[in-house]
């Protein structure tokens, strides 16, 4: 049994029924207290927080150290270098419930993350800052079982002392005070519709996300729900990459799926300004990470003449352009430029928080200010306080969580932290993950995440970081918000009117198909898009399922695509605003022969 020390009095323990005389001493006490908020203020000072000592803990791989000073005990835990390495703890006789988890620790060779799991499973992170003396890590939350548990530390990164774990009774979180007044006081109006909507709904449910639209494609065929926000990125839009021949069809991906009803969140892979390598292991289109570039962020700012500073204003400027196509059909972004930084494994990172900070804001100015951008929602991406650019220029905070794989834990050690990194003033976010946090235990554990964005590939598709299981699951759990449930955001008012989650778009639209000819092989179709309401509506979305042995091989007149056998048709630029009454055609070339009866169509609005 592993040693504790408890203040007052040992989580797990039962202590004895007090004897009369001991209650009536302690009735007297009351007595001569001069108040009693004095006495409940101690009381909850003495919040009972329990330490136990690691070096009684179950070794694996790992051994007992004792010649670092200050640790507590007998010893502390060290030898964590292979993957499996880890020291578990057992809590004897617990009442159960939600406990606060920190970590006493030491990692003089540099930051280090260490893996946790409770009664086995997956239970997410803790970050050890680098220091050489021993000192506690908020870990988050545990939701400990009646009885006993154990919890484990587990190498991840390795190279660390662990002294102890300390478990407190967790107290209820208190309402948060968010306010949704985006921090650019020019924001379009749809906004502020976007970010009185987050602020309804944080706390009451979570966004389901998935990063680009074959992945959000593979969740529709495979799992058959639709994600509520989808990830983009404009890497391709960097100019270090364009004049290397890359193009992107990014913007309109994000216009078809603003005209499906989804959210946008956008990232940037920014491709440094200069200096690209570019040998092998380190090839130009690599040129976002700090391995692969000379380009020198600190050097760059201190020298608002320099070449590279003109560069940086360059790119900005390319990457406004963008941006601009969306602000121009009222698309709102959720705009998560810089992640990452923290890691400095990316080149806007590699110099430390100030650079980055200093490079955000002169972000935030450029797009902002210079070049008048009011649908973007800034979205920073990191809890370290060090890290933070400040309230002014920043509306959500964030995370990228990549816990071990299958590991679906609420990762509230990062939500605390980002809680208490904003204020509790700022809306809080999983910008990216790997495995997809369970909502049951996000709910048990106060981590009250606005949304979630799976990373692409084998991530969402390969079944180990998600399984199909545990992906159906998620995706019918009533906390999680699918696109059909999405409603109106670009048009809330906040008090259950048009546009709340459960109202129906404010127009509707009709779409009639037609076979104009066929031959041997194929055939061409028309498709003519009516407003039948008396609001004129900015644009038009027209879907149907292709029958088998069809393929669309041209079209004009609209931005089409195909995802399995659905078909995807949205307004072009020039086509998409209809008065009442109005309406416009598309044409396609399709192979295959024309089904006997013309398919069904559905057709959604932009009002």
């Amino acid at each position: 049994m592993p040693f504790s020390r408890s203040v007052p009095t040992a989580v797990g323990r039962r202590p004895g029924r007090p004897p009369v005389a001991a209650l009536v001493a302690g009735l007297l006490a009351l007595l001569l207290l001069p108040t009693l908020p004095v006495l409940l203020a101690e009381r909850a000072a003495a919040v009972a927080a329990t330490v136990y000592e690691a070096e009684d803990g179950t070794l694996s791989g790992t051994t007992v150290g004792s010649a670092a000073a200050g640790y507590s005990g007998t010893g502390y835990v060290e030898g964590f270098d292979a993957a499996e390495d880890s020291v578990t703890i057992t809590v004897p006789d617990s009442p159960g419930g939600l406990y606060d988890l920190s970590v006493r620790y030491s990692a003089p060779f540099g930051q280090k993350v260490a893996s946790l799991r409770l009664n086995g499973a997956g239970a997410g992170q803790v970050t050890l800052t680098e220091r050489t003396d021993f000192a506690e890590a908020a870990a988050g939350k545990v939701l400990l079982e009646a009885g006993e548990n154990t919890i484990s530390v587990v190498n991840n990164w390795g190279w660390y002392y662990i002294d102890a774990i300390i478990l407190t009774p967790t107290a209820p979180r208190p309402p948060h005070q968010v306010t949704d007044a985006p921090v650019n006081p020019d924001a379009s109006a749809e906004t502020r519709s976007l970010m009185r909507y987050l602020v309804d709904h944080y706390g009451e449910t979570i966004l389901s996300g998935q990063q680009d639209m074959a992945s959000i494609a593979w969740v529709e065929e495979n799992i058959g729900a639709t994600p509520a926000v989808g990830g983009f990125d404009l890497m391709d839009y960097s100019p270090s990459r364009v004049e290397r021949g890359t193009t992107s069809r990014e913007v309109e991906n994000m216009l078809e799926w603003d005209q499906r009803g989804g959210m946008v969140t956008l990232a940037w892979h920014w491709n440094a300004p200069s200096g690209l390598i570019d040998e092998p292991g380190r090839e130009w289109w690599r040129g976002f990470y700090t391995d692969a570039t000379t380009f020198d962020l600190a050097a760059a700012l201190a020298d608002p003449a320099s070449t590279d500073y003109q560069l940086l204003l360059r790119d900005m400027d390319a990457i406004a352009v963008q941006l601009q196509r969306l602000e121009d059909a009222r698309v709102p972004v959720l705009w998560r430029p810089l992640h990452e930084a923290e890691g400095g494994w990316f080149w806007w990172g590699a110099k430390g928080p100030e650079p980055a900070k200093e490079l955000w804001n002169l972000l935030y100015q450029r797009l902002t200010e210079h070049h008048g951008l009011d649908n973007l929602i800034w979205v920073w991406n990191s809890a370290s306080p060090d890290w933070y650019p400040g309230d002014a220029t920043v509306d959500i905070v964030s995370i990228d969580s990549y816990p071990p794989a299958g590991d679906h834990g609420p990762v509230s050690a990062s939500y605390d932290a980002l809680v208490e990194l904003g204020g509790d003033r700022k809306l809080v976010a999983l910008g990216e993950v790997g495995s997809i946090p369970d909502p049951a235990l996000l709910q048990a554990y106060q981590a009250d995440w606005m949304w979630f964005v799976t990373w692409s590939g084998d991530f969402i598709s390969g079944g180990q970081h998600n399984s199909r299981e545990f992906l159906q699951r998620l995706y019918a759990d009533p906390y999680v918000t699918t696109l059909d449930e999405l409603g109106d955001f670009k048009h809330y008012d906040g008090d259950g009117g048009s546009g709340g989650p459960t109202d129906p778009p404010p127009t509707g639209c009709t779409a009639t198909y037609r076979v104009l000819g066929q031959w041997s092989g194929g055939f061409q179709g028309e498709v003519t898009v009516t407003n039948p309401g008396e609001r004129p509506i900015s644009g038009w979305t027209v879907r149907w399922t292709l029958p088998g042995g069809q393929t669309i091989n041209q079209s004009w007149s609209t931005l089409l695509t195909v995802s399995g056998s659905t078909v995807t048709a949205a307004n072009a630029a020039w086509n998409g605003s209809l008065g009442a009454g109005a309406t416009a055609t598309f044409g396609f070339i399709a192979g295959g022969a024309p089904a006997g009866a013309a398919p069904q169509l559905t057709c959604t609005t932009t009002a």
